[in-house]
């Protein structure tokens, strides 16, 4: 367990199979473990996470038991237990909206939790769900998806009917019903559209805004199930990864792929990329969680955390070292300098003063020789 009396600040949080809560801070290299290894159980599960404020002092865990755990990052202890067993199923989705959170299960079973009220809202979006996204820009909106269930978008503030309901593409050339499986999907900044990623290796973008129902793009990535992905803070491209440990950067605009992150070796379960920065997080079931900079690709962390991997959440800092302990390290560097100035023997006055004897003795030296030449 992480000391109590002084927290660490993590870059990157991420739950597990097993139901531990660990936290890394890349620039020191270290990982904790938040949660008593001798009491978890499998049915502490990590299947869903989400932070539970914009200042990314809370962080909620979704449990296979059915239960919301709520855990501060400032005390660095779990503070809250929610009981959700009304959810029957698997965690899909977790979300927080104004003093309520949001959970979404396997089962179709959307509910919004409404703090000190009996009466919380529950929306049926079918079963079979792989994924619940809620919109950054709209929070009331979220999106729902998942095997023979098609894309989904829901406004909460009226969840009577989704405001946008996906239509399956049409038959194949043998005139056969292409199966619909959404894996993941996200919203895209910046505009209404939302991206998806399926079993059978498509990546397809659905516009609400116009009359389609159908994608407006759609990319083949792959040739095994896209597992999760995760678009860039500028909206241009998406970092997706497949069941085999494939990941890519596909340019949304030009429907291409731009480039391969390599280095994963089993499944892929979650990846986000950092709200600033060029950076993207992933994770799964090799164990793993690997930073890379998905604008060069490079690999610039992999750090081993012993069990297999669920989900994660990539911290929103951009400074990824404290300015305090930045400052504290140049002061001590110029204070340590300066004492080793002040303590060496000064060894250039007998040079400098038999420099200036030589010159003395030439400048005495010289009419001398002017004379004898006369």
């Amino acid at each position: 367990m992480a000391d109590m009396a002084a927290p660490v600040r993590n870059h990157v949080w991420v739950g597990t199979e097993t139901g531990i809560l660990k936290g890394i801070n890349l620039h020191k290299k270290q990982a904790l473990n938040y949660t008593e290894v001798n009491s978890i159980n499998r049915g502490q599960e990590v299947n869903a996470m989400c932070w539970g404020d914009p200042q990314e002092s809370e962080i909620l865990l979704g449990c296979r038991d059915g239960k919301v755990r709520v855990f501060s990052t400032e005390k660095s202890k779990f503070i809250e237990i929610h009981e959700c067993e009304e959810a029957e199923a698997v965690f899909r989705g977790l979300a927080v909206l104004d003093n309520s959170f949001i959970t979404c299960a396997e089962s179709g079973l959307l509910k919004v939790w409404k703090e000190g009220s009996s009466e919380n809202l529950e929306v049926q979006v079918g079963p079979g769900v792989e994924r619940m996204r809620q919109c950054g820009t709209h929070r009331h909106r979220v999106a729902t998806g998942g095997k023979e269930n098609d894309l989904k978008i829901w406004d909460l503030e009226r969840a009577e009917e989704p405001i946008f309901r996906a239509k399956n593409v049409r038959n194949d050339w043998l005139d056969l019903r292409v199966p619909v499986w959404i894996r993941d999907l996200d919203f895209i900044p910046g505009s209404e559209k939302v991206i998806t990623g399926t079993s059978h290796h498509q990546v397809r973008i659905y516009d609400p805004s116009t009359r389609q129902r159908r994608p407006v793009l759609e990319v083949l990535f792959g040739e095994d199930p896209i597992t999760a992905l995760s678009v860039t803070p500028d909206g241009r491209s998406v970092v997706v990864g497949n069941s085999h440990g494939n990941m890519g950067v596909i340019d949304l605009r030009k429907g291409s792929l731009l480039r391969c992150l390599k280095g994963s070796a089993g499944s892929v379960r979650s990846i986000q990329c950092h709200a600033s920065l060029s950076l993207v997080a992933t994770c799964g079931l090799d164990r793993f969680l690997r930073i890379h900079n998905y604008a060069d690709k490079e690999l610039l962390h992999k750090v081993y955390l012993k069990s297999r991997l669920n989900c994660l959440l990539f911290s929103s800092q951009e400074k990824w070292e404290e300015e305090n302990d930045t400052d504290l390290l140049e002061d001590g560097v110029k204070d340590e300098e300066d004492e080793v100035w002040d303590t060496m023997e000064t060894v250039t006055d007998k040079t400098v003063n038999k420099r200036l004897k030589e010159e003395n003795r030439t400048e005495e030296e010289t009419p001398k020789l002017k004379k004898k030449r006369k």
